[in-house]
């Protein structure tokens, strides 16, 4: 079955944006290319049960395995070592990306305590867009009984286009409830 989102994107979003911005190639219009979830944990080279268990409720946020990340340099400051573990981070793609994109906006934001909408500032000058998370618990996959540490994550949402405006018009049509933006309701049709 076809994620509801991807629907709504291939029905209304593309649509909307075309007209928008008044492009005639369809192959103009931008759409999401990949979702990247990344956790940083500065205990994991002491901490290998924390970094474990990030792994797990990563995996189980997404639906798919999250990849242990490594340091690239050594750093004596942080008492870090090339190639020691300092995180964990997973990339998603096609339908599990609408997926976990849908559940992101329609259940996960909507949970988030005194929420005032994304900021628009968090694009990247590059099309991409960039959300924290502060606690994992938001997700309501995550059991808070088994949880061991709270910890945040980044949320990155790569487009195909590379203008700021674009991005931020494709995410305001696929629901992201940006600061001072109407909200778009998911599944409504187009007039």
């Amino acid at each position: 079955m076809e994620p509801r989102l991807l629907t709504h994107y291939r029905d209304n979003a593309r649509l909307r944006l075309a007209e928008q911005f008044q492009w005639d190639n369809p192959h103009r219009i931008p759409k999401i290319e990949k979702v990247v979830l990344n956790v940083g944990v500065g205990e994991a080279s002491k901490n290998a049960k924390l970094l474990t268990s990030v792994v797990e409720e990563l995996g189980v946020i997404t639906g798919q395995k999250a990849v242990v990340t490594r340091a690239r340099k050594s750093i004596s400051n942080f008492s870090l070592r090339e190639g020691m573990p300092i995180g964990a981070a997973v990339t998603l793609r096609q339908h599990r990306m609408y997926e976990f994109l849908d559940r992101l906006v329609s259940v996960v934001i909507p949970r988030v305590r005194d929420f005032r909408g994304l900021r628009t500032r968090a694009f990247d000058g590059r099309g991409n867009f960039t959300m924290g998370v502060r606690e994992q618990i938001i997700f309501p996959e995550i059991d808070y009984d088994k949880v061991g540490q709270i910890h945040g994550m980044n949320i990155t949402v790569v487009t195909t286009t590379d203008k700021d405006d674009e991005a931020l018009a494709l995410l305001r049509e696929m629901g992201f409830p940006f600061q001072g933006a109407d909200p778009v309701i998911i599944g409504q049709h187009a007039n």
